[in-house]
């Protein structure tokens, strides 16, 4: 076997160790098999990706430091700078519009789908892999076991999403959102979905599944929702992140304008 193909075995057991999502797994991989093959160095190797979004030069960053320390053995030392964010706030639908979303959509499936989306906040990969067994409608909430980082968490269920789901008798096994044929919805499927719905409601700002995530966020902030209470049902690990919400919430801003 040749050495840049044991670093790439060595690799992936360092990652699964570590249970990281196979999604990482493969980006990592794909990131370092790249890089092996480049022979440039780290910081030549990250120069080839300044251009590109800032996630993605945080992950050839992420993924170098990790192969460095675990499958090298090596000190990472170089401080790569990381670029900055873009300074865009996240797209945010008013309520009319969530409204308009769920109404247009004949197919209850799909309905239930952004319904989810909308009342949890959860993640595109979330919501495909999300198992009845998750909910637990004594205890009127959900609990997320395959999520981004493996950290389990708890979200409540909405008042909205049980009766829709007691009322047309949704309820089964296995996972929650699967075609007809039984096969889990794909992360491309839910993404047209939802492309589709605001499509049918005439809605022009660009929507995708985090765009709901957004507005859940937004939404409970503006209400009056302690930030740390957001921060923990959307699964933040760092306060900073659920804080780009006080920026596009507009109770304080519609508290100036009362005041010309």
């Amino acid at each position: 076997m040749e050495e840049n193909e044991l670093y790439l075995q060595k690799l992936t057991e360092e990652l699964k160790l570590r249970k990281y999502s196979p999604k990482t797994i493969n980006v990592y991989l794909n990131l370092i098999q790249n890089f092996l093959r480049s022979n440039l160095t780290p910081r030549e190797f990250l120069l080839t990706s300044v251009d590109k979004s800032h996630s993605t030069l945080r992950s050839v960053y992420f993924a170098l430091q990790f192969f460095y320390k675990n499958v090298l053995k090596q000190d990472f030392t170089e401080e790569l700078p990381i670029g900055k964010k873009s300074g865009h706030l996240p797209q945010v639908l008013n309520k009319e519009e969530i409204t308009s979303l769920f109404n247009v959509i004949l197919n209850l499936k799909h309905r239930f789908l952004l319904m989810i989306l909308y009342y949890t906040g959860i993640r595109l990969n979330e919501v495909v892999n999300l198992q009845w067994e998750d909910f637990d409608f004594e205890r009127k909430i959900i609990h997320l076991k395959v999520t981004k980082g493996t950290k389990d968490r708890i979200i409540f269920l909405h008042k909205n999403i049980e009766d829709l789901i007691q009322n047309f008798g949704l309820r089964k096994e296995g996972s929650v959102f699967q075609s007809n044929l039984g096969k889990k919805y794909s992360l491309r499927s839910v993404q047209m979905i939802v492309r589709h719905a605001a499509k049918k409601a005439g809605i022009l700002k660009k929507v995708t599944p985090h765009t709901l995530r957004h507005s859940f966020a937004t939404h409970l902030l503006e209400a009056g929702a302690d930030i740390r209470h957001i921060q923990k049902l959307l699964g933040h690990a760092n306060l900073q992140t659920t804080q780009i919400y006080t920026h596009v919430a507009n109770k304080d801003i519609k508290n100036l304008a009362n005041l010309l």
